[in-house]
C-alpha cells in the first residue's frame, strides 16, 4: 500500500522501533509544512493511506475531492482539521485511536515545565545573564498557591498531583461527571466557574477541543483573574475566545501566561502579539513532541494501517463509510 506521512519535521519517524511495522509497504516522508491544496494534491495523487502527525495539516473538502486513491486517513486523537463528511461521501475511512485512557506524561511534564518558567521568569532571566547583565526581578513560589484545573481528564489529573508535589492546593472546574471525579481523587472543585477564575493562582486549561469547547474561556473569564495569576495552555488555542488572551494580558488580568499552542500553527510571524509580550513564556507545540510519546502514538496509528490492509478497519470515527 502507498502510504505518505506528512509534518514530519524533524525526520522522526523513520527512526523509530515502531517503524517497522510498515515493512513492506510504500512509505513517503515529508519533513516540510505545506497547506496549499495543490501542491498537497500533488504530493497526495497516489497515496492510499494518511498519516497526519496531530493536526498539523488541514485535510478539507478541496483537497480531498482531488486525492481519487485515498482509502485511509490514520491519526491519533481528534479530528477538528478533517471534513469527516467529505471522507464519508469520498468513501475514506477515517481511524482516530482517541486513548482515552493513556495520560500524555509528555504533555503534563511540558505544562509544569512551562509553569515554573513563567512564575520564576526563566527564559527572561536566562536572556538578561545572555545579553551581559543579572537579574531582573523577583519571581514566585508555588508552594501555598492555588491551581487550578479546568478539565479534569487524563492530562488535568497528572498535572494536579504536580501541583500537589510542590504543595499547591488544587481546585477543579470541569464537567459534571469530572468533577465528581475530581473529588473522589480527593480535589477541591469550585462553587462555579466564576469562583474558579478568581481563586486560581495558576490556572491550567486541559480540554480537547470541541464545538462545545470552542471558546470556552471567554474575555469575562480571563478578567476575573487576579493581576499576579498565570494562564497556562498545552491544550488548544480556540478553547479561548479568539483574541480575548491577548487582550487580557495587555489589561493585566491574568498578569502571565504560559502558551504551547496557536489559533494558526505552525506560527512563523516573530511579530506575532504572544511573542512581543515579556510576560508571555511560549513554545512551538512541543507538548507531545517527545520520543516515548512518538513511539505511542505512531504505534497505534501504524497499527490501525495494518488492521485496514487486514480488512478490519480500527478506530473508525466515521462508520458510516463502511456501510457504502
Amino acid at each position: 500500500m502507498k502510504i505518505t506521512i506528512l509534518d514530519d519535521y524533524h525526520d522522526t519517524v523513520r527512526t523509530l522501533g515502531c517503524f517497522q511495522k510498515l515493512d513492506g509497504h510504500d512509505v513517503t516522508i515529508w519533513n516540510d509544512h505545506l497547506q496549499d491544496i495543490d501542491g498537497l494534491a500533488a504530493r497526495l495523487a497516489d497515496t492510499e493511506a494518511l498519516v497526519l502527525i496531530r493536526e498539523r495539516t488541514k485535510i478539507r473538502t478541496p483537497l480531498l475531492e482531488q486525492l481519487p486513491n485515498l482509502r485511509l486517513i490514520s491519526q491519533r486523537s481528534v479530528y477538528p482539521h478533517i471534513d469527516i463528511e467529505t471522507c464519508t461521501k469520498l468513501g475514506v475511512i477515517v481511524s482516530s485511536h482517541m486513548h482515552a485512557g493513556t495520560p500524555s506524561f509528555a504533555t503534563a511534564e511540558l505544562t509544569w515545565g512551562l509553569v515554573l518558567a513563567a512564575m520564576r521568569q526563566i527564559p527572561q532571566q536566562m536572556a538578561s545573564l545572555k545579553g551581559g547583565n543579572w537579574q531582573i526581578g523577583v519571581g514566585n513560589t508555588l508552594g501555598g498557591r492555588t491551581l487550578g484545573i479546568y478539565g479534569y481528564g487524563r492530562i488535568g489529573k497528572v498535572v494536579a498531583g504536580y501541583g500537589t508535589a510542590f504543595g499547591m492546593n488544587v481546585l477543579v472546574w470541569a464537567r459534571e461527571e469530572s468533577r465528581d471525579r475530581a473529588r473522589a481523587d480527593g480535589y477541591a472543585v469550585a462553587a462555579s466557574k466564576e469562583a474558579f477564575f478568581e481563586a486560581c493562582d495558576v490556572l491550567s486549561l486541559h480540554m480537547r477541543l470541541y464545538d462545545a469547547t470552542r471558546g470556552i474561556v471567554t474575555a469575562e473569564d480571563l478578567a476575573r483573574m487576579k493581576p499576579t495569576s498565570l494562564l497556562v495552555n498545552t491544550s488548544r488555542a480556540p478553547l479561548i475566545e479568539s483574541g480575548a488572551l491577548e487582550y487580557a494580558l495587555r489589561a493585566g488580568c491574568p498578569g502571565m501566561a504560559a502558551v504551547d499552542v496557536y489559533e494558526e500553527e505552525p506560527v512563523r510571524d516573530t511579530n506575532h502579539p504572544l511573542l512581543e509580550m515579556e510576560n508571555v513564556v511560549c513554545t512551538p507545540h512541543i507538548g507531545y513532541v517527545t520520543r516515548e510519546e512518538y513511539e505511542l502514538q505512531f504505534s497505534d496509528i501504524f497499527d490501525q494501517i495494518i488492521d485496514y490492509a487486514a480488512g478490519k478497519p480500527a478506530n473508525v470515527v466515521n462508520p458510516e463509510v463502511l456501510k457504502t
